[in-house]
């Protein structure tokens, strides 16, 4: 396989679905991190119990919604490519939801949460990356059709 060929395998839709996933399933592991990262047991400290308890279960429930999601195209990615309308539904839902998150990382989540810090700028720039990139790849693998 020369050089060429190798850099397209690694860019075919199959390989990047695979990475998205593996990206996705790292996403909700790193959930677990996360409070202590950035500083949340601090932040939640004079909240109520029902505040608290709440964060935490979102939270949970967060990663373990990237991991499943994250588990379909590490697993199944030829099965999503294949063009049957169950991998097409499924392509579409990712596309829409990692979409959504997309848009939420430029349109909810405000500027003077990370301008000035360092820590979160670059937080803010891996995700903007992040998701610019697991929604482009659902969206492409959604428009290309079967495999």
């Amino acid at each position: 396989m020369n050089h060429l060929s190798a850099v397209s395998a690694v860019f075919a839709l199959e390989p990047q679905l695979q990475l998205v996933g593996l990206a996705l399933t790292a996403m909700g592991a790193f959930h677990i991190l996360l409070p202590r990262l950035v500083d949340w047991p601090a932040d939640l400290a004079g909240t109520s119990l029902l505040t608290r308890q709440v964060s935490y279960a979102h939270l949970f429930f967060i990663g373990l919604t990237c991991v499943l999601l994250g588990l379909l195209p590490l697993c199944y990615a030829p099965e999503l490519l294949a063009g049957t309308p169950l991998g097409t539904a499924l392509l579409a839902g990712q596309t829409l939801f990692w979409g959504a998150r997309w848009a939420f990382q430029f349109v909810y989540f405000s500027p003077a949460l990370w301008r000035g810090d360092r820590f979160r700028t670059a937080g803010h720039l891996a995700l903007a990356l992040l998701w610019t990139w697991v929604t482009a790849v659902f969206a492409c693998a959604l428009l290309a059709g079967p495999a």
